[in-house]
């Protein structure tokens, strides 16, 4: 079954995301919507990127992703369809694609150039029915003038020497845990048969866990998730609060 998921910052209190999934099922009602999130932040781009970056893959290849965050963008963004690692993506042309995957992608086309719609609401009026043909089996090329590049924002990096890694805090989720852009993947190279230091807000750690519950509660927990991402909580607490650190703190690995 053909599947189309819903990425929005629209809430749940107004009429915004029913109207898109009206939109969806009155041209296919055959099409099966997935509701990914509707409680981004206003324009959070940072969250929503991380958020669809976490489990795009997740759904099989070919899944049509519509992304509906900052949806209207700034003056000049375009809006856009893209296939990327096999699966495609519908939305604004604000910088936001360029933080989901670090692969180039397959195709792109500008939606909305000829005979273009003026609206206010693009993830009903433009996206909606161009998520449609894709799931239904348009070829995207028949969906736009194909383009070379769309705007890329750029993600925070991670500093890597022999002596130690530096990240930052790239998401303080919903239990209060802090996140890193540090990877299992890096550490495990760079960590080999050294002794390390894992350091944050003033506070210093020489373990990281397997298991939340290796902590016992009210203590600190550092472990690679599921994402493969060094993640720091208090077990049955919020990091967060109690330590002090929020998006963008700074997380080190000093290696002995």
């Amino acid at each position: 079954m053909a599947i189309v998921t819903l990425l929005t910052d629209a809430g749940e209190s107004d009429h915004y995301v029913a109207a898109i999934k009206a939109k969806i099922m009155s041209i296919n009602p055959g099409i099966r919507v997935e509701d990914i999130t509707h409680n981004i932040s206003p324009s959070d781009l940072a969250h929503a990127a991380f958020v669809l970056r976490a489990v795009f893959r997740d759904f099989p290849k070919g899944t049509v992703h519509l992304v509906g965050v900052n949806a209207t963008g700034n003056k000049g963004d375009g809006f856009i369809a893209l296939q990327l690692e096999d699966h495609f993506f519908v939305g604004c042309d604000n910088g936001f694609f360029g933080l989901i995957s670090d692969r180039p992608h397959q195709q792109l086309v500008e939606l909305n150039g000829l005979n273009s719609v003026i609206t206010t609401f693009p993830e009903r009026d433009i996206f909606a029915p161009a998520a449609v043909k894709l799931a239904s089996g348009m070829a995207i090329t028949n969906l736009g003038k194909p383009k070379a590049s769309f705007k890329k924002m750029i993600d925070r990096q991670v500093k890597a020497t022999k002596k130690q890694i530096t990240g930052s805090i790239i998401r303080v989720d919903g239990m209060g845990n802090l996140i890193t852009n540090i990877s299992k993947e890096a550490f495990d190279v760079l960590s080999k048969g050294k002794a390390y230091t894992i350091t944050f807000g003033g506070e210093k750690f020489k373990k990281i866990h397997t298991q939340y519950h290796q902590a016992e509660q009210g203590e600190c927990f550092i472990v690679f998730n599921s994402l493969g991402l060094l993640e720091i909580g208090i077990y049955k607490g919020n990091a967060s609060e109690l330590l002090g650190l929020q998006y963008d703190g700074v997380v080190n690995i000093l290696f002995d």
